[in-house]
């Protein structure tokens, strides 16, 4: 199958358009063709358009509309915040929010151990160089 994530109860989902952008949510119900019912821990129960959700790989075990406090045991004994900081798309926006918050002088520091790395490399290849040749 070309497809590996579907629109289905319980999938972990990223809010990609919105005034929750960022936010991670639960798909807790199937409304029509184009919405779900989403929830989270830090919002409101809501309706959402698909177009504004980006699915995960994450998945957990939980019965169509659950009660908030059986979705946050679930989303707990799943690890799902775990999981999500541990995967590669995570963690890039975990890197993207980082950089984003840098301030000049931290820009400036981060530009300075770019610039000693780069010649820590390079003094690294010339030796490697001068020894094999």
């Amino acid at each position: 199958m070309p497809f590996k994530r579907f629109i289905e109860i319980g999938r972990v989902a990223l809010i990609n358009y919105g005034k929750d952008y960022g936010k991670l949510v639960v798909i807790v119900d199937v409304v029509d063709q184009n919405r779900a019912l989403v929830d989270s821990p830090d919002m409101v129960r809501t309706q959402m358009n698909f177009k504004r959700l980006s699915l995960t790989d994450i998945k957990i075990d939980i019965k169509r509309v659950p009660k908030k406090k059986d979705l946050l045991n679930a989303m707990e004994a799943a690890d799902v915040k775990k999981k999500w900081e541990s995967s590669s798309w995570g963690r890039k926006l975990i890197v993207q929010k980082k950089r984003a918050s840098l301030n000049d002088f931290d820009r400036f520091k981060l530009m300075l151990a770019k610039i000693k790395r780069a010649a820590v490399v390079r003094q690294e290849l010339a030796k490697l160089k001068k020894t094999a040749a």
